[in-house]
């Protein structure tokens, strides 16, 4: 039986610099409930982070909305997640689960009911469903109009590209492609993330700069490098999300969650702000 102790992060502060426009949507945030253990040895939960904990930092955001993703804590076990879309309502809340090709059509019906609308793809080190199983995955969510999120080692996008272009449903490429290290800007690899953006049907999270910035907060200018460039591309294709609660970052390298957000100031010319915290995320997560 694992320990887990009440949550300990900060929940207040100073709220952002960037004044959030009526439902700006938190598009990445994972929850950690009591009752609900770790499903896997390389990802023990320390501390729980409860619907009432991120309810703190959504009022200090000023966001309204939020998507709660599926932990690699809790792999395939999708309770907590459920649990989780119950407490904080269709309404404002929606959800990414984690599915598997042979998840039954009235399990994933059920899900929806309760305001699931993707389903997660990871390729690091810990993720539940790997690129291996991403077409059949996609095949089993299309009829319900959901999309794939996905994240991998932008580095590594000569891997996936292909298998990239072949989805058909939306999809997001998370955490700005996740380079790690931060390549240059004009890197052919982003220059790969803008075609797969031209073909339609893909989006890209701003989320998590500092999981891979070598450079660090508050702007992360390496990362915030590609960040501004793929913006300035589709600016009608970008969401955001906070990545709280920051699950196994120290104490000591804890990011302050206002900066999360104000690194749209930075990056984001101040006409799009709207379009990337209300009007995309409720085209794809289907807020009204």
């Amino acid at each position: 039986m694992e320990t887990t102790s009440p949550n300990t992060r900060p929940l207040d502060g100073p709220p952002p610099k960037l004044k959030t426009p009526p439902g700006a949507t938190d598009c990445h945030i994972h929850l950690y409930l009591p009752g609900y253990e770790s499903q896997s040895p390389n990802s023990p939960i320390s501390e729980w982070a409860t619907v009432a904990d991120y309810r703190r930092v959504q009022a200090r955001l000023g966001l309204e909305r939020v998507v709660v993703t599926q932990s690699n804590a809790y792999q395939f076990d999708n309770r907590a997640l459920l649990t989780a879309l119950n407490e904080l309502g269709t309404r404002s809340a929606r959800g990414v689960a984690v599915v598997t090709p042979d998840t039954p059509e009235d399990e994933l019906r059920s899900w929806h009911d309760q305001g699931v609308r993707g389903a997660r793809i990871m390729n690091l080190h810990g993720g539940a469903v790997s690129t291996d199983h991403m077409l059949e995955v996609e095949r089993v969510i299309r009829p319900f109009g959901w999309h794939l999120m996905v994240q991998f080692n932008g580095r590594y996008l000569d891997d996936y590209v292909d298998e990239l272009r072949k989805i058909e449903c939306d999809y997001i490429i998370d955490h700005i492609g996740k380079f790690m290290d931060p390549v240059p800007a004009n890197d052919r690899r982003v220059d790969d993330i803008l075609r797969l953006l031209d073909q339609g049907n893909a989006w890209v999270k701003i989320c998590a700069g500092y999981e891979a910035s070598l450079t660090g907060g508050p702007h992360y200018d390496d990362v915030g490098a590609i960040a501004r460039r793929i913006i300035a591309h589709a600016p009608e294709r970008i969401i955001w999300g906070s990545n709280w609660p920051h699950a196994r970052v120290s104490q000591a390298r804890y990011p302050d969650d206002a900066e999360q957000l104000d690194v749209l100031l930075e990056w984001a010319n101040a006409e799009w702000h709207r379009q990337i915290l209300v009007d995309n995320p409720a085209v794809l997560y289907g807020f009204e």
